[in-house]
Parts: structure tokens; C-alpha cells; sequence
């Protein structure tokens, strides 16, 4: 089965004071022993690698680079599938919704992708399940 992975889950499992830290670290666990198609973009590495640097510094951006994303298969972003999202946010019309979020969703559905490890509500506005 595959699943995607969204900044949110990255977060939890890199941040200790998260308080999704736990029972997100645990289901990543399961996840990789299990042998999960574990599936990601190149801008929620981005976003995440932004973050993590801003949040937690280089060492916690190290073990991102190290330790996460070698897990992780890495959808890269073309330029037409940029523009879908494009779209996608500015027709949505709300301030909240990320282009890294609207990205997302593009390719889970090209890939008929159900399911996301995130703890972002919007992933669920769009019909995917969301784990935890």
C-alpha cells in the first residue's frame, strides 16, 4: 500500500514537543517495518526543511535530510502539475489552503492515493483518510 506523507507528520515525528509527537513517531514505525510505499513531494521536503531549520535548527534539518527523507519516495514537481495546483488554491479561495497542500492533493489523486499521514484538516476536506 502506499501513503502520503504529508509536513505535518514530519513535524511530529522530528519535534519531541509536539504533542502528536508520540503516537505519530509510533505509527512511522509501523509504517517502515511493515514495508510502506511511504510517498512525498519535493515541496513538502521543502516546506518541512523550512520549518524544521526555523523551529529547530540544523541538527533537527540534519536528521530530516538523514533519517526521514531517505524512507520517503519523492514525487517531483513539474511545471504543469505546479500550475494545476496553482489553480486548485486559487479557486478554492481561502486564505488557509497552502499551494504545497494544493500540490499534494494533485498528485495523490494522479497516483490514486487515498491515504495521507498527516495532521492537517484540509487533507480530509478533500476526501482523503487521514492517519493517525
Amino acid at each position: 500500500m502506499s501513503l502520503f506523507i504529508d509536513t505535518s507528520a514530519l513535524l511530529a515525528v522530528l519535534n519531541r514537543n509536539d504533542p502528536n509527537h508520540h503516537r505519530v513517531q509510533e505509527l512511522w514505525g509501523q509504517l517502515l517495518r511493515a514495508g510502506e510505499d511511504l510517498v512525498c513531494t519535493n515541496y513538502v521536503v521543502l516546506e518541512t526543511v523550512s520549518l524544521v531549520q526555523k523551529c529547530l535548527g540544523l541538527e533537527a534539518v540534519r536528521a530530516l535530510h538523514t533519517d526521514l527523507v531517505p524512507m520517503l519516495r519523492i514525487i517531483w514537481i513539474d511545471e504543469a502539475t505546479h500550475e494545476i495546483a496553482v489553480n486548485t488554491l486559487l479557486a478554492a479561495g481561502r486564505r488557509g489552503l497552502s499551494l504545497v497542500d494544493c500540490t499534494s492533493f494533485v498528485v495523490m489523486r494522479r497516483l490514486g492515493l487515498k491515504e495521507v499521514l498527516a495532521l492537517d484538516r484540509d487533507f480530509a476536506r478533500q476526501g482523503f483518510r487521514c492517519r493517525p
